[in-house]
């Protein structure tokens, strides 16, 4: 079922399958900044990823003497949620452990999705709570895509602005998903230019807490996407080199296998461990 909230700047749309944003407009303009899921080019608007970002080498997993089987980003973004929080200008849903999701994912769990509009921002908070009675593992992570361009700009008009970034290290995907090389990266002026040149070898992915902030301009006219992410430790930009009219920007908690990668589910690359009735929790904003 679809949702809306609205303020006197912004409004939202948001699915209760798998909680997910599918539009965010400025009221004045009318203007769609959400990708509205064109099955030509990628079905999915802002999917959350969990209980892992990313894909697993092989879509397997070792854990507690079993291996299990999960496809890319998890299963969330597949599931109904349980709205149990609504008001004109905030959502809250709830996803909880099931029969079905034990069967690749042998934690109790409940995942809290909330979305809040604050002034021209859309803020997007994550909970996850251990109901297991001994450790839970999980990764977390966000995928929302824009449109690319958002108006009537052209592609190569467009940019990704950082702040106060001038030197990162980039990690590269093979063509199975996992990482396999980095290389150091420069940003002149805080800025990437894009075009569809930039996604031929797949997402740009970044390790480096000094990313909080990128935003998605254009030298033609004033419309952009504001994301901030403090504390996220990874963050992917990505669309499809084929052409495809839209780009995300996805903070992580948590990353892709490596291509070397043991499969123990112990020791993946930014997995996360909460104790027992342990409660994670983070936020980042989308501001329009």
């Amino acid at each position: 079922m679809n949702y809306e909230i609205k303020n006197a700047l912004i409004s939202a749309k948001i699915d209760s399958l798998g909680a997910q944003l599918n539009s965010l407009k400025n009221n004045n303009q009318n203007l769609e900044y959400m990708w509205q899921a064109n099955p030509k080019y990628w079905n999915r608007h802002a999917p959350i990823l969990f209980p892992i970002v990313g894909r697993l080498k092989d879509d397997e997993y070792f854990y507690d003497g079993k291996t299990y089987k999960m496809s890319q980003h998890g299963f969330a973004r597949d599931c109904e949620f349980e709205l149990v929080k609504q008001e004109d200008d905030y959502l809250r849903f709830r996803l909880k452990s099931s029969e079905k999701s034990l069967e690749i994912y042998p934690f109790f769990f409940e995942l809290n999705l909330s979305y809040e509009l604050v002034e021209n921002k859309l803020v997007i908070s994550y909970e996850v709570k251990n109901k297991t009675d001994g450790k839970m593992l999980f990764s977390i992570g966000a995928h929302p895509a824009f449109n690319w361009p958002l108006d009537n700009e052209e592609k190569n008009d467009c940019f990704f602005e950082f702040q106060n970034i001038k030197n990162t290290k980039r990690y590269f995907l093979n063509d199975k998903g996992l990482v396999y090389k980095s290389a150091d990266l420069e940003i002149k002026d805080n800025k990437i230019p894009l075009s569809e040149e930039l996604f031929k070898d797949d997402a740009l992915v970044f390790n480096d807490l000094n990313i909080k902030q990128v935003t998605f301009k254009n030298s033609k006219n004033k419309n952009y996407v504001k994301l901030q992410f403090e504390k996220f430790p990874y963050l992917g930009l990505w669309s499809k080199p084929s052409g495809a009219p839209f780009l995300c920007i996805e903070p992580w908690f948590g990353v892709a296998d490596s291509y070397d990668s043991s499969k123990n589910l112990e020791d993946k690359k930014g997995i996360i461990s909460l104790k027992k009735d342990e409660i994670f929790s983070c936020f980042y904003s989308i501001e329009i």
